[in-house]
């Protein structure tokens, strides 16, 4: 528990919050920061059934193998002097410099318990890639401070369970009564004896262990979810349970069971991206085989004879590219293409803006664009001519790749120094391969040469590359979402566009792929080819095939190695499907071509969720990526003005205004009294599984509040963290 209660006569307003992971922690700070001592009494309670700060995604309980795909330098929680932001702004460490700092002893309440993770920390650099079990420290002490940084007048709660409903109060000038939550009954027990139901809650949030919690407003943020089986995925494992067969379906790798998979099995995975990265090292590394380097230079893989035999095929056939480890050695990225100017241009037509057909060739222009600028600029020994004399090339070549792979083999002699969005997105081309063996050696050549020009100093081309589909990527916030077509909000920038960019600029560390080489020379992983598909013989077997590769390979086991697909209203968090189909709606787009649903939940600019007939609510928030707003992560790189922190920072003012609503209300209805509440805030201590101390067990206040000091005393000067003194 945080803050000073007592603000007053007025009963303090209630927010419950549903979920406390990262994103959750993140609106909380956003929202404290707005606080001050006169704003009146606010009770948060968050409610999740792992720690805060971490959620369940970057939980401490996990395997030590699974690791961020982002280095510690390039992840931050806290806002900087880059964000363009309504909210105040109160800078924190990195992940690289809060590790600097527990390793100085600047925070004593960060308490590092876990040997295999003080181990970890003690050799973090910024160019390391952290596990989740020490990202989930950074996060739990982001949340300690966080609450011992409240202003008086503000209690934080966290609430050990699972929320199973919400239900608003019809007497209470809410929509209407109903939800899973009910009000009351056998085996219920009220956290706050002094709002049962006919009192002044507007909402009643019910928890897995009886308790319920009163409520003023309520934010969802759930985090990522998973969802009920349906259609082929449904159907697959139906057919498998019938012919005796083991299927994995897609799930967080995390929480898939892993364990029916049996040494020396054959087993065929679909999907090479992030999640396919993980299962693979949980099924070698996992169960004892160990990595170390080879006498040539390469990495070894030493079988521990527990592994299974990975078939891996997917619509490319290769897996994501690798991390970036260079630098910019020529001029700076700049969006050359997909400018304001031509932004402007496409909003001031008539009519919806498709994302395939008015903006993908833009951006695919604009990658081109940014390879060769890094290329003759920074490298200009290894073309023919100069960047003024080729950039003309790329302007009369525009949209068309067979003319400008004519032009560039023209005066770029090193075909690693060759670029074209064809050849990046599908590397393997029309190719066909004559038998198993070389389509299999084919792709991991490409994996070599994607590892040389990813962590080469001299490739600097590829973290130009990087930096311009993040550019592009956040030219697209430019376009309000009501002008994409209907196809673009559903499909194209929710699956096309953000499964191109994971592949380009969200891949896993560049160990990752020397690990899936030596398993491949190892024999522990064999490579299918392109556009696999797989099919269940009730007599062979799961039988997986490339229209490229004679021959077909069988096995008993199958894992969809992808996490699974937004679906709110089929989704297997109760609270997310009934917020889905009772207190608001998925959003469903259409127009004249198209007609579909995001799967995700409506709400507005600022988190409102949108009712049933399309009203904002006035109390329910929500925020995440189970919301119809811009995918944006929790996390973010440092100074980037990330859209994540401005999206929370503008979702956190609207709930503060909806905070300063219900207390205005209240004050001019009069005082309530403040007895009942603070007697029930006690006791809601000693339920079991009830709202527990913050931090306790890590640091006493005065260790917080040091901390709060020295962390609101950090900026950045150079490439250091310094106190302002």
């Amino acid at each position: 528990m945080s803050g000073r209660g007592g603000a007053g006569a007025q009963a303090p307003v209630r927010l419950v919050v549903v979920g406390a992971g990262p994103r959750a922690v993140m609106l909380l700070e956003r929202l404290l920061a707005r606080r001050t001592p006169h704003t009146g009494a606010l009770h948060i309670t968050l409610v999740d059934p792992h720690p805060p700060g971490a959620g369940r995604i970057w939980r401490r309980e996990q395997s030590p193998l699974l690791k961020l795909n982002s280095m510690a330098r390039d992840v931050t929680v806290f806002t900087d002097e880059t964000s363009t932001i309504d909210g105040p702004v109160r800078p924190g460490p990195s992940l690289i410099e809060w590790a600097e700092l527990v390793r100085g002893g600047a925070l004593p309440g960060a308490v590092i318990d876990d040997p295999g993770i003080a181990a970890e920390l003690a050799q973090l650099r910024g160019d390391s890639f952290p596990t989740r079990r020490l990202h989930s420290c950074y996060l739990d002490w982001f949340w300690r401070t966080t609450v011992a940084a409240a202003p008086d007048g503000v209690v934080v709660r966290w609430h050990r369970g699972t929320v199973r409903g919400v239900t608003e109060s019809a007497d209470a000038g809410g929509r209407g009564a109903g939800g899973a939550g009910g009000t009351g009954g056998a085996g219920s027990s009220w956290a706050d004896e002094g709002q049962r139901p006919g009192g002044a809650a507007r909402f009643t949030v019910a928890v897995d262990d009886g308790i319920r919690l009163p409520a003023d407003l309520v934010v969802y943020a759930v985090g990522h979810n998973g969802r009920e089986p349906e259609g082929q995925t449904r159907e697959l494992i139906a057919a498998a349970a019938r012919a005796g067969l083991t299927y994995v379906p897609p799930a967080f790798t995390a929480d898939a069971d892993l364990s029916a998979l049996p040494a020396g099995g054959d087993v065929i995975v679909r999907g090479m991206g992030l999640a396919a990265v993980d299962a693979i090292v949980l099924l070698a590394e996992g169960r004892g085989g160990r990595f170390s380097p080879a006498a040539d230079g390469t990495l070894h893989y030493a079988p521990s004879g527990r592994e299974p035999r990975l078939h891996l095929g997917s619509r490319r056939g290769v897996p994501y590219r690798s991390k970036v480890s260079s630098t910019i050695q020529g001029d700076p990225p700049a969006r050359e293409v997909l400018t304001a100017e031509a932004i402007a241009a496409l909003l001031a037509r008539p009519g919806t803006i498709d994302f395939a057909v008015d903006v993908w060739p833009l951006i695919a222009q604009e990658l081109v664009w940014g390879h060769y600028r890094e290329l003759f600029t920074g490298h200009p020994t290894r073309v023919d001519v100069t960047w003024e004399q080729f950039r003309p090339v790329l302007r009369e070549t525009a949209g068309d790749v067979e003319a400008l792979r004519r032009a560039v083999a023209a005066v770029v002699p090193d075909p690693l120094d060759r670029f074209d969005v064809p050849a990046l997105d599908r590397p393997l081309g029309d190719e066909v391969f004559a038998d198993a063996d070389a389509v299999h050696d084919r792709i991991r050549r490409h994996i070599g040469d994607d590892l040389v020009l990813r962590t080469q100093a001299e490739r600097s081309t590829a973290q130009a590359l990087f930096l311009t589909v993040l550019l592009s990527f956040m030219a697209l916030a430019e376009i309000p979402t009501e002008r994409w077509s209907a196809r673009s909000r559903a499909v194209d920038l929710p699956v096309t566009w953000h499964t191109f960019f994971s592949y380009v600029a969200s891949g896993p560390p560049a160990h990752r792929l020397e690990e899936l080489l030596a398993l491949a020379r190892a024999g522990v992983v064999r490579f299918l080819g392109p556009d696999v598909t797989v099919r269940l013989d009730p007599d062979r077997g799961f039988v997986a095939a490339s229209p490229r590769v004679p021959g077909e390979v069988t096995a008993g086991y199958l894992v969809d190695a992808w996490l699974p697909g937004s679906g709110a209203a089929v989704s297997d968090n109760l609270v997310l499907r009934e917020l889905a189909l009772r207190h608001g709606r998925e959003l469903q787009v259409a127009d004249a071509q198209f007609r579909g649903s995001l799967g995700r939940i409506d709400v507005d600019d600022s988190g409102r969720v949108r009712g049933p007939d399309g009203t904002p609510h006035d109390r329910l928030f929500a925020i995440g990526p189970f919301t119809s707003l811009t995918e944006a992560g929790a996390f973010t790189r440092p100074r980037a003005d990330s859209l994540s922190l401005r999206q929370t920072d503008r979702i956190a003012g609207a709930v503060a205004e909806a905070v300063d609503a219900v207390a205005g209300g209240r004050a001019g209805a009069g005082a309530v009294p403040v007895g009942a509440e603070s007697r029930a805030a006690g006791r809601s201590e000693a339920v079991p599984g009830g709202p527990v101390a913050v931090g306790a067990e890590h640091a006493d206040a005065g260790q917080r509040e040091a901390e709060v000091r020295h962390v609101k005393g950090l900026t950045r000067r150079g490439d250091r963290a310094q106190t302002l003194v």
